[in-house]
């Protein structure tokens, strides 16, 4: 039997280890080598963000952690193949709430359903921009100054967005509906070639999220005429909102991290207690600020409240616009 000094010794060394840092107790982990499944190409928005959480969970939440892209087919694919994941937390998937809040309105079939995944922690939320380029007149700065000149000029009446069925597709179909003026919708494989189209004069407009425009504001070969969200952008505070301007447009978004859906409960909440001192560290909170996006954590069940209303909300959008998945 330990004395009473042994036993006094042995409680303060398991106090000790209870009041280890986060970071050193996932070393003690037995994952080797976790990934991070991200539905888009190399050098987005995503993907930056994904490679910022890989470096930070590194040597922490496993040994090794890599980012792993798997684009096409509107992040079914990688979405598949996290619900085809061993329910270890070795695998997890950085993703917009849309695949779960909008597709589901906007794809005939998917291969994946909400069940399939666990939710883990919000990552960040970011907003939405309208923009014009060249084949818009200057004279253009606001969302009012666009609708009449595309009612003045309507075989140049189009914008386009980075998918066919996304939400900035969405989202100017829903300007084409509240202002009454027919805008034709041009689908891009990701926005790389519609910017390009768009500082190029091939579109007239372009939707996108806040941070894609970013990098271009400063050429001036686009002007970012409007944003989504209650409140301006803190990242583009000159911009006006919809709201502003007329068009009660409010929507944001956020990216969140995910398990597969058998996953167990302990290595979910797990993951989401890393998370949280991750995302509030300045300089995360500033590589995500240099695209767009505002880090923020949540609980697994938050974001699973989040998803479950803004699914609500897009299913109100969606039937107010007539979109099908036929559209």
């Amino acid at each position: 039997m330990p004395t009473r000094r042994q036993f006094t010794s042995q409680l303060a060394g398991v106090a000790a280890l209870t009041a280890l840092p986060l970071r050193y107790a996932y070393s003690q982990s037995s994952i080797q080598l976790a990934r991070i499944l991200v539905g888009f190409p190399p050098g987005g928005a995503t993907d930056t963000v994904a490679r910022r959480l890989a470096e930070k969970m590194r040597g922490g939440y496993a040994n090794t952690v890599v980012v792993e892209n798997k684009p096409g087919a509107a992040m079914q694919i990688s979405i598949s193949t996290l619900k085809d994941s061993a329910p270890d937390g070795n695998t997890l998937l950085l993703s917009p709430t849309a695949p779960f809040s909008i597709y589901p309105f906007t794809y005939r079939k998917l291969p994946y359903a909400m069940e399939d995944v666990a939710p883990v922690s919000s990552v960040c939320s970011f907003a939405f921009g309208f923009a014009v380029g060249p084949a818009v007149p200057a004279s253009v700065r606001g969302i009012k100054d666009y609708i009449a000149w595309c009612k003045a000029n309507p075989g140049k009446a189009n914008f386009g967005s980075p998918a066919a069925g996304s939400t900035p597709h969405l989202l100017g179909i829903l300007l084409s509906k509240l202002s009454g003026t027919e805008l034709t919708h041009v689908g891009y494989r990701g926005d790389a070639p519609g910017l390009q189209d768009l500082m190029g004069g091939q579109v007239s407009a372009y939707s996108s999220t806040v941070g894609s425009f970013l990098p271009h504001l400063k050429s001036g070969r686009l002007r970012l005429i409007a944003v989504s969200g209650k409140s301006r952008n803190t990242f583009v505070p000159d911009v006006p909102t919809f709201r502003e301007q007329g068009y009660p447009i409010n929507a944001t978004e956020s990216f969140g991290l995910f398990l597969p859906g058998r996953t167990p409960q302990n290595i979910v909440r797990r993951a989401a207690a890393y998370l949280q001192p991750v995302l509030a560290q300045a300089d995360v909170v500033s590589a995500l600020g240099d695209v767009g996006m505002t880090a923020k954590s949540s609980t697994p069940q938050e974001l699973a409240d989040l998803i479950k209303a803004d699914t609500e909300e897009w299913r109100r959008l969606i039937k107010t616009v007539g979109f099908t998945a036929d559209s």
